[in-house]
């Protein structure tokens, strides 16, 4: 039998989710609740509907799928076959720019079993491989996947426990012991934190994990994700709430202060655009 899991898209062409060209594989699922969240639609394990009032054309065949996209369902299950089948359409593109593929999400690790299934079939195409996780699952369900990963992108987004739980609804006890496992692997990683107003973005936040960050691997890299402001407009569609409508990216200064701070407790550190 076919291994099948929830996917909400797979972006191709994508050229900010790791090295060369790449396709991007959405999992549907995630078990954090950042305020903050830029993939809202990709939260909920299970496929849902999003409504866009501004495209309804008024042809009341909403039921059956709206012709001018003003409601769509986000999400639906795909089996591997499927999945590889639109990998190795770009095959071509990763070969001659050094990129492959990238399952993020949601959490791509909710649903573990599809993806070490996924990162098996593209071992065995020898198509460089990576991941976007939160890292915050049991290491039971990611220890397996790393000797398909090529490289892992985990987020650690507050030091602080208490204050971590009040903006993401969960501890970082075992994000944090994640962390420490995965650089005793050997594994190539590189970690990132969006920078949201008012909950990562402090001096004090940057220092903290830049430092427990250099900590894990000598000469470590770390990404500062600037804020993004077109998350906002996935909400509604969805029947959700954003939390923070008024807040705005950082600006240069502010950008290059928290790259210095946090160069100089031992990391390679970057900015983009998150």
């Amino acid at each position: 039998m076919k291994m099948t899991g929830i996917i909400t898209d797979i972006q191709h062409f994508s050229l900010h989710d790791g090295t060369g060209i790449r396709s991007t594989v959405f999992f549907k699922g995630c078990n954090m609740r950042c305020k903050w969240c830029h993939n809202p639609e990709t939260l909920s394990a299970a496929p849902q509907q999003a409504h866009y009032p501004g495209k309804c054309i008024h042809c009341g065949r909403c039921a059956t799928g709206c012709p001018a996209g003003a409601r769509v369902t986000i999400g639906r299950e795909m089996d591997e076959e499927q999945v590889m089948d639109a990998i190795m359409a770009d095959l071509d593109y990763y070969e001659a720019s050094g990129g492959g593929v990238t399952f993020s999400g949601g959490e791509p690790f909710v649903q573990s079993g599809f993806l070490l299934t996924l990162l098996s079939r593209c071992r065995e195409a020898g198509i460089h491989t990576a991941a976007e996780t939160n890292l915050s699952m049991p290491w039971d369900c990611i220890a397996p996947c790393l000797a398909f990963l090529d490289h892992v992108y985990f987020d650690i987004k507050i030091m602080d426990d208490e204050a971590h739980r009040r903006w993401t609804g969960i501890s970082n006890r075992e994000i944090l012991k994640n962390a420490a496992a995965l650089a005793a692997s050997g594994a190539s990683f590189t970690v990132r934190t969006p920078l949201i107003p008012g909950a990562t973005d402090s001096d004090e936040n940057i220092r903290e994990i830049a430092a427990f960050v250099a900590g894990l691997q000598k000469d470590a890299s770390y990404e500062l994700l600037n804020y993004n402001v077109l998350a906002k407009s996935k909400y509604e569609p969805i029947g959700l709430t954003y939390s923070l409508p008024d807040a705005r990216p950082l600006n240069a200064a502010r950008l290059k202060d928290l790259m210095s701070l946090a160069a100089a407790q031992g990391v390679r550190c970057t900015v983009r655009k998150g």
